[in-house]
């Protein structure tokens, strides 16, 4: 009998105490971006679900856009409301920030993305399948390539338009990484944004054996690099005792007055701290694409679709870097002196690496592959910088670097033969002769990779660079002038390739595109060279979004 009444105490003293979980209070109006995104991918799921066939192509479009504009129309309210300066703090019980940093890379990713979402969009390019506009992506994902089913669903003019809900959950993620605040909260958004980028890997049209080997790459890699930072998760919140970055840094930084003794016994052993902190930058440096964490790069930017490879070239950079920036400038300022020399040689190796192997590429995904390492390698430089104005500069890099990306990837959806993309530079050859206008705008591109002045890549390079040697880098800054110097060669030899050498009999053909991606191309060459000649209102505007809140 006692052991029943023990049970019915419990019972009504837990009925009798119903205020003691306290409900989260979270702050809607400042998470709205990423509510917007995600919200609308729900929404994108019922439309597939409920929709007839031939309407979910511009509904899915329509959708992705307005709320793509319309979180980034949220961003900019909350910067114009003080969020990224007076205001900035910690939201949602300390999991998310919201401030200059998070605000800025926010707004990079959204406007990125739905230039992306443009290229996506695109049905001219390919000629019509059984009298039926055909995109990029596979008629049936599941089908098995070359097989009966995928005939059938060809035939029967099936369109992949799961493909923009995945886009907006992976933009969602993406928009969560670079303001998690808490290292539980930066794992969640990592798997929320990778987990669609694998499934849009797989789903190539042409060359789907390629795609799907691309994707398997991927996610292997993915996993082993989610799984690092999970462990060193595991081992930060063992020494501190907190997931939360302002806790971890109090420790690190020797601000807790009052240890409990179990506490007391982790923080006098700095392994944890050092093996921890480096399994979590392992992870974000996966992400990012650094040398020695890039062997997945040049597979998966070829086998991927193109659209889908330069949306990931460009957000995937921009979110990781804002989550790399937040962990070693908010977490990790007191371990400075362990860091910075590991990340000045990650950032040499990085310039080196993705500079050099570029130069004997032969496939034009591979190379801008092997560009975007390089430019990772850049972008460290800045990060290495550790000061107001590398974290400034930083933002300006990323946001310039990222719509050079998707223009250069979306100019080679244009070039086509009868297999579908033309990807092998010897194709290339004489295609300013074939189609001026399209070698020119790509040209545009690879001379604001190499960061000729006037273009949009020579601020951004000049500031990361300046930045670097105002905080004691200057070594780092030769060896990124020398591997700038070895990148401008192969950029170089392109632009040379198509301008300079004869056309083929058989060479490809340049595909007129529809509005979106010419839009997307123009968006592009604009910014490219808006940047490139006026840097100042940006630069200064990536000033005042600089600081962290901690």
């Amino acid at each position: 009998m006692s052991h029943a009444a023990s049970v019915h105490s419990l019972w009504t003293m837990s009925a009798d105490a119903p205020q003691k979980i306290p409900a989260p209070h979270i702050e809607y109006a400042q998470l709205s971006p990423t509510l917007i995104v995600l919200g609308a991918a729900v929404l994108g799921i019922l439309v597939e679900a409920f929709l007839p066939r031939r309407t979910r192509h511009p509904v899915q479009l329509l959708l992705t856009c307005v709320a793509l504009a319309a979180a980034f129309a949220a961003v900019v309210a909350l910067a114009a409301g003080g969020y990224g300066t007076g205001k900035a703090h910690a939201a949602a019980m300390g999991a998310v920030a919201v401030d200059g940093p998070a605000l800025f890379l926010q707004g990079t990713i959204l406007l990125v993305s739905l230039v992306a979402v443009f290229t996506f969009a695109e049905r001219r390019l390919d000629p019509a399948a059984h009298g039926r506009p055909v995109d990029s992506f596979a008629a049936q994902g599941a089908a098995v390539p070359g097989g009966r089913a995928e005939q059938d669903a060809v035939k029967a003019g099936f369109t992949t338009t799961e493909v923009f809900p995945l886009v907006l959950f992976a933009v969602g993620g993406m928009l969560v990484f670079p303001a998690a605040d808490d290292l539980l909260t930066l794992f969640v958004a990592l798997e929320v944004f990778s987990l669609p980028l694998y499934v849009l890997c797989a789903l190539a049209r042409r060359k789907r054996l390629l795609s799907q080997e691309s994707a398997v790459k991927y996610f292997l890699l993915g996993a082993f690099s989610s799984a690092f930072l999970l462990f060193g998760v595991a081992l930060l919140y063992g020494y501190a005792g907190t997931v939360t970055y302002s806790g971890i840094a109090d420790v690190v930084n020797g601000n807790v007055r009052m240890l409990d003794p179990a506490l007391a016994a982790t923080t006098g052993n700095d392994a944890l701290l050092l093996i921890g902190g480096a399994l979590v930058l392992m992870g974000l440096l996966f992400k990012v694409g650094a040398v020695p964490f890039h062997m997945w790069t040049p597979d998966v930017y070829q086998g991927a679709p193109t659209p889908v490879t330069g949306f990931m070239a460009a957000a995937t950079k921009v979110a990781g870097f804002g989550a790399l920036l937040r962990l070693l400038y908010v977490v990790l300022p007191g371990l400075r002196w362990d860091w910075r020399p590991v990340m000045w040689g990650v950032a040499i190796v990085t310039m080196l690496v993705g500079a050099i192997v570029a130069v004997t590429q032969t496939d034009v995904k591979r190379l801008l592959a092997y560009s975007s390492i390089a430019h990772a390698g850049f972008i460290l430089a800045g990060v290495v910088a550790t000061s107001p104005d590398g974290v400034s500069s930083v933002l300006f890099y990323l946001g310039a670097y990222s719509f050079v990306t998707l223009g250069a990837f979306a100019v080679v959806t244009l070039v086509r033969d009868a297999g579908g993309e033309a990807t092998h530079l010897s194709k290339w050859a004489g295609l300013g002769r074939r189609s001026p206008l399209t070698a020119a705008t790509f040209a545009v591109f690879l001379l604001a990779f190499a960061g000729i002045p006037l273009t949009s890549g020579f601020a951004g390079k000049f500031a990361v660079f300046k930045a670097a040697a105002q905080g004691g880098a200057g070594p780092l800054v030769i060896v990124g002038v020398v591997s700038s110097a070895i990148a401008a060669f192969f950029y170089v030899r392109v632009i040379v390739l198509m301008f300079f050498s004869e056309p083929k009999e058989d060479g490809p053909t340049v595909a007129v595109p529809s509005p979106l991606t010419s839009s997307a191309i123009a968006i592009g060459v604009v910014v490219t060279l808006a940047l490139g000649v006026a840097p100042q209102y940006f630069l200064d505007l990536a000033g005042q979004a600089g600081v962290f809140v901690r």
